[in-house]
């Protein structure tokens, strides 16, 4: 029994050497952009330059408007787009990813400035970088994707709802000369205060925009709706103050002034230990944002092309970007599902499509900005608002709600807090509470059955052939079906003590449905153990696998117990179990 311990310890040595080898060995990095090289041709090229030109055109008042609503300058939205967008086609995992500012960062970026400014968000940007890049080099892109579907629906409802509700001021164009507050509840109460201020040829020209991006789809699927909009409601608003002096409606170059095309130089990012502590935080949020939205938009990617994404060199690349971006006043940057979907459904079949992508909001930028300054702010409103009703997924939340409950409450608990906190709160309270629903479920999944008389060997399983072994006198077994871990340990103990109706001779502890056991499973084993030895009744262990039983060598269990009293099958435990009944039993009546 112990050279098996012995064999079982030397190949789960063996196995750790392996895994160590496998995380800290040559980094999991193969970009996509790379491969797709190795065999690119002249007709994939035209591919991925109509798509990239179309993604480019997309791109431009999503790049705008996730910028003016985070916080920051038009321009430092579309520098965003360009850079993060260059560099998560060219480094990424995933063939077809489009990268750059989304709707889901907004919240926290417009936090972090209001809190530490814009310094403190590219310090937290590069931070959360540097986190994507551990990640991706120690192979965790596999377990980002098992973050519970409840929490991501959650605030990303939360995040819609923080949106939609930004955009109220400039859609309805509310005169607010009071500061308006950074949480949910402080901003309504400012909006319904000023209610009264609404000026309609804002709310026109919003409503107008709206309508605009809605109907274009049903015109033309091709057609970029917001792209639609800006045009024609930009060329409207010009008409109106240049012909007909109406000159109420807010522009960008009214809110922000002449923007330039000149290119920010690159700058330094003063890191040290203090600024570390406080915003390490955000950064984590921003890490885990930005890798779960990532990997989401190249999961349902790999479902249109058939292709398979490297989660580990994504993420590398995500963070590489984020690293990247804050060197030239940029904001977060993850994977857009909206245009790498435009970009899947327009032809797109390289990273070379995101590479061409980036190099068009390069050209805008360079050479369009004047234009820019004449798009109103009602009309970005809207195209936010229509972000935010698409970010909702009301019919997934309806959906769920028939959902288990322990599912359901992560999934509000989740909404409500990035609505009223924010974010960060938001992922570490739904984290928690969804594995504390899991360990819930774990634990009333592990049942204890206790059998007294007789057990059918074969119970539980797909045999046909049963055999029914007969327990002597003062022989009871305890079998253990899930998972012996803290929660199940605290229901073993209770079973036990419930049973002692006669205080048995031999216990059975049956492990065949074991799969792993923890420490408080060991503890719980080890005074389970000590107290029966006290009162004089021997444990017979059996079925236990090979990491258990790897488990309880470690523990010293097999020093508590005769390595004969420790079995492979309830068999062989049971007639050891009844030769000692019999040997108590005669020693008695002697």
């Amino acid at each position: 029994m112990r050279e098996r311990f012995s064999r079982n310890e030397a190949a789960l040595r063996l196995r750790n050497i392996k895994v160590q080898m496998k995380i800290i060995g040559k980094p999991d990095f193969h970009p996509a952009f790379i491969e797709a090289c190795r065999d690119y041709s002249l007709s994939k090229f035209r591919s991925d330059l109509v798509a990239g030109v179309v993604v480019g055109i997309v791109a431009l008042p999503l790049a705008i408007a996730f910028a003016i609503a985070s916080g920051v300058s038009p321009t430092v939205g579309l520098v965003t787009a360009v850079i993060g967008g260059f560099i998560v086609s060219a480094f990424g995992g995933n063939s077809v990813q489009i990268g750059g500012p989304t709707g889901a960062f907004i919240v926290i970026i417009y936090n972090i400035i209001q809190l530490y400014g814009l310094s403190g968000l590219a310090m937290a940007t590069f931070m959360a970088g540097c986190i994507l890049v551990l990640m991706g080099l120690f192979r965790l892109g596999t377990v980002i994707k098992f973050i519970p579907y409840p929490i991501v629906v959650g605030f990303t409802a939360g995040i819609a709802l923080t949106i939609f509700s930004t955009q109220m001021p400039d859609f309805f164009g509310l005169d607010i000369k009071e500061a308006v507050p950074g949480d949910f509840i402080g901003k309504w109460r400012v909006y319904i205060s000023n209610f009264g201020s609404i000026d309609l040829s804002t709310l026109c020209v919003g409503l107008l925009s709206l309508l605009i991006i809605i109907l274009t789809p049903k015109i033309s699927e091709r057609l970029p709706g917001a792209l639609t909009a800006i045009v024609i409601v930009t060329a409207l608003v010009w008409v109106l103050r240049e012909f007909f002096g109406i000159t109420g409606i807010q522009t960008i170059g009214d809110r922000f002034g002449d923007l330039s095309p000149s290119i920010p130089k690159a700058q330094s990012i003063g890191l040290n230990m203090e600024s570390v502590n406080l915003l390490l935080p955000s950064a984590f949020t921003i890490a885990m944002l930005g890798a779960i939205e990532s990997l989401l938009s190249a999961t349902v990617a790999d479902g249109r092309t058939g292709d398979r994404t490297n989660c580990n060199t994504e993420l590398m690349g995500q963070g590489l970007a984020n690293m990247a971006v804050p060197l030239f006043g940029g904001i977060p940057v993850t994977g857009a599902i909206a245009r790498t979907m435009t970009n899947i459904t327009n032809g797109g079949k390289t990273p070379v499509a995101g590479v061409i992508h980036a190099l068009v909001l390069f050209a805008v930028f360079m050479f369009a900005m004047p234009l820019i300054n004449l798009v109103p702010m009602s009309c970005l409103a809207a195209v936010l608002i229509m972000v935010s009703y698409n970010m909702s997924g009301w019919r997934t939340v309806v959906g769920m709600a028939n959902n288990p409950k322990g599912d359901v409450w992560v999934l509000v608990v989740t909404f409500l807090l990035t609505v009223v906190f924010n974010l960060t709160i938001a992922i570490e309270i739904g984290l928690l509470l969804a594995v504390v629903v899991f360990l819930q479920r774990i634990t009333e999944n592990t049942r204890i059955r206790v059998y007294g008389q007789q057990l059918d060997a074969a119970a539980g399983t797909d045999m046909s052939k049963h055999e029914v072994l007969d327990l002597k006198p003062g022989v009871s077994v305890y079998e253990i079906d899930g998972p012996f871990f803290f929660g199940a340990a605290t229901k073993f103990d209770e079973v036990v003590r419930l049973s002692l109706e006669e205080k048995p001779i031999v216990r059975i502890i049956r492990m065949r449905k074991v799969p792993f056991i923890d420490s408080t499973g060991i503890h719980n084993l080890q005074i389970l153990i000590e107290s029966s030895h006290r009162e004089g009744i021997l444990i017979v262990l059996s079925g236990v696998n090979d990491s258990v039983r790897e488990a309880l060598h470690k523990a010293g269990i097999d020093d508590m117990i005769s390595p004969e009293h420790i079995c492979d099958h309830i068999s062989k435990a049971v007639v050891v179990a009844n030769a000692i009944a019999d040997d108590r039993l005669r020693a008695a009546l002697a």
